[in-house]
């Protein structure tokens, strides 16, 4: 099972389940887990009678809510203790240190982290690494309007000290009222459509799913990804 996680404060939940459902429609067995404070995934993704922890299934995503650990959610499933998770990714939503440690993300194959550029979410995303004990990979997931050098540096100053190896790439997605109101709509009528989402939006989310997928899946990716734009 391949397993990526998306640290951070910001709210990243649709982010995580939007990459999730092209994942899906490529083919993939995926597993979102939401393994934060808040539990957004518990408000906006529709199940019948949520307890503490569980598994429901959305848009054919299996989303877990209420765990700390892989552990858990095998005892939850029904799977030997032994034996792998029935998935072939799993997307982890996380904003703490103990899920850092639970899902033991220093062996996942992708670590984003998924900012604003506000001070709030600077701060308090990296305070979620302060406990890391190597040095961990990360690819910056920045929300801005401009997208200048200047809120890129300010991140790498805020960061000097922690345990944490920046990627080259930076991954922008535009705060746009535009994006936010599509998705307010979609969580309404329970969907993931992508028809309006802005194209700056929908480039960033195929920019992460290429660097989840394999290489010989990106033609068939596009393929896909174009008719879930069009709602085929």
């Amino acid at each position: 099972m391949k397993k990526v996680s998306f640290i951070g404060s910001y709210d990243k939940t649709d982010l995580i389940l939007y990459i999730a459902k092209v994942l899906v429609a490529l083919g993939k067995k995926v597993i979102m887990i939401d393994s934060t404070i808040n539990q957004k995934a518990k408000y906006i993704v529709p199940v019948i009678k949520p307890t503490k922890a569980y598994v429901t299934e959305f848009e054919e995503i299996e989303v877990a809510v209420g765990f700390s650990n892989f552990e858990e959610i095998k005892q939850y499933l029904g799977v030997p203790e032994q034996t792998e998770l029935p998935y072939d990714i799993a997307l982890i939503d996380i904003d703490n240190e103990e899920a850092i440690n639970g899902f033991e993300i220093d062996n996942s194959c992708m670590n984003y982290f998924v900012t604003g550029i506000d001070l709030y979410s600077l701060k308090k995303g990296l305070e979620i690494l302060s406990g890391l004990e190597q040095i961990l990979k990360l690819t910056k997931v920045m929300f801005s309007k401009d997208a200048s050098p200047e809120e890129d540096n300010y991140l790498n100053y805020l960061s000097l000290g922690y345990k944490v190896e920046w990627s080259d790439e930076i991954v922008y997605f535009p705060f746009e009222v535009g994006d936010q109101t599509v998705i307010a709509e979609n969580q309404r009528v329970a969907k993931i459509k992508y028809k309006n989402l802005s194209s700056q939006y929908k480039e960033s989310l195929l920019f992460i799913i290429e660097q989840i997928s394999e290489k010989d899946e990106y033609s068939k990716l596009k393929k896909i990804f174009r008719q879930l734009e069009k709602g085929v």
